[in-house]
């Protein structure tokens, strides 16, 4: 079922980034095309932290192993959807202008949050290979639940940079925060009381 599935998985997840290279190519980003593509990869980049944190709920809802397996793929993608996102606002926004780009992280609080959320997703990237498991042992795990954290920064980032309607970022929020809730160990609770 896996061989199936992920690549059918892997195809699916390459459609936001197929969708942004035809708009860019037919001219179809509308009157603010950075604005656009800034967006576009930041949304699907907080959505593909959803489905990963999705993947271990997910398991224990239905008791398939199946999940788990797509988990590390969308974390990737999480990350290559943010560092488009990123690089869309380093490279296209501010031409790589470090002064301007350092005054933002450093002024901007959602730009700060933002930029501190990619950093830490930077040593998952890194770690996320069989291999990397292998060398960490336990610490693999410690140090991959900085997805939680990630993930409260990428909402956060959302809800601030967003003036008006929080509708969108709050929905995410929740999610998000559902989906952390999966993770307390109930157990503990139910020994209290």
């Amino acid at each position: 079922m896996r061989k199936i599935y992920k690549p059918s998985l892997f195809f699916l997840s390459l459609i936001p980034l197929i969708v942004i290279v035809y708009k860019t190519f037919t001219n179809n980003l509308g009157p603010e095309p950075i604005k656009e593509i800034t967006h576009h990869t930041g949304e699907w980049a907080l959505l593909f932290i959803v489905f990963t944190l999705a993947m271990s709920p997910l398991k224990k809802i239905t008791n398939l192993n199946i999940w788990v397996s797509f988990r590390r793929m969308f974390g990737l993608f999480a990350f290559f959807y943010a560092s488009l996102h990123l690089m869309t606002y380093v490279g296209l926004d501010y031409r790589f202008d470090l002064e301007n780009i350092s005054k933002d992280i450093l002024t901007k609080k959602f730009i700060f949050i933002g930029f501190a959320a990619w950093l830490l997703f930077v040593p998952l990237a890194i770690t996320s290979s069989k291999k990397m498991m292998g060398i960490l042992k336990h610490n693999w795990k410690k140090l991959h639940r900085l997805t939680y954290v990630i993930a409260i920064f990428a909402v956060v980032h959302f809800i601030w940079l967003v003036k008006r309607d929080l509708t969108e970022p709050l929905i995410y929020f929740f999610i998000i925060l559902v989906l952390l809730a999966f993770r307390i160990n109930f157990k503990f609770f139910s020994k209290i009381s």
